[in-house]
């Protein structure tokens, strides 16, 4: 199982602005995505939350983006691509990885990474937080975007 060693994180996100930039595509995968995205926030204490939603994966950077330089304390990025029989999905995947990269390496915003690349259907249910998924890679990318805000204000 690929979460094995992960950490459990804890964090405050009290008086944070989140903003969560969500792709359409593959909407049962997706609505567990927000809902895990949308408990962790809350939990964490963060109050002021923004949800964009983009077409798909490939435009996530761009969205992410603007709500970096717009005054996001962090940005979570919720997306999904199901491998394919065309190149495809190695395209949008290397595109979307390195734009949300760019965009938190270049702004200093923080970007949680809940973009599941997968090459099937349940494996990518199966990272969903729905109930019998065995992962909440929604949660997780809030919870490390949160996480990161505080270690760079630790600097």
């Amino acid at each position: 199982m690929s979460g094995a060693g992960a950490p459990k994180i804890q964090v405050d996100g009290t008086g944070l602005r989140v903003t969560v930039v969500a792709a359409s595509w593959h909407t049962a995968v997706m609505d567990g995505l927000l809902a895990g995205t949308r408990r962790a926030l809350a939990e964490a204490g963060v109050r002021s939350v923004t949800e964009v939603r983009v077409p798909g994966s490939f435009e996530l950077p761009v969205a992410a983006a603007r709500a970096a330089e717009t005054g996001a304390d962090a940005v979570v990025a919720l997306g999904v691509v199901i491998r394919g029989g065309t190149p495809h999905f190695d395209y949008v995947c290397s595109a979307a990885t390195h734009g949300l990269t760019d965009v938190s390496t270049r702004t200093g915003v923080p970007v949680g990474f809940g973009l599941l690349t997968c090459d099937t259907e349940e494996q990518a249910l199966d990272r969903a937080g729905l109930p019998g998924s065995g992962e909440d890679k929604g949660a997780e990318a809030a919870e490390a975007a949160i996480a990161t805000v505080l270690a760079l204000r630790a600097l």
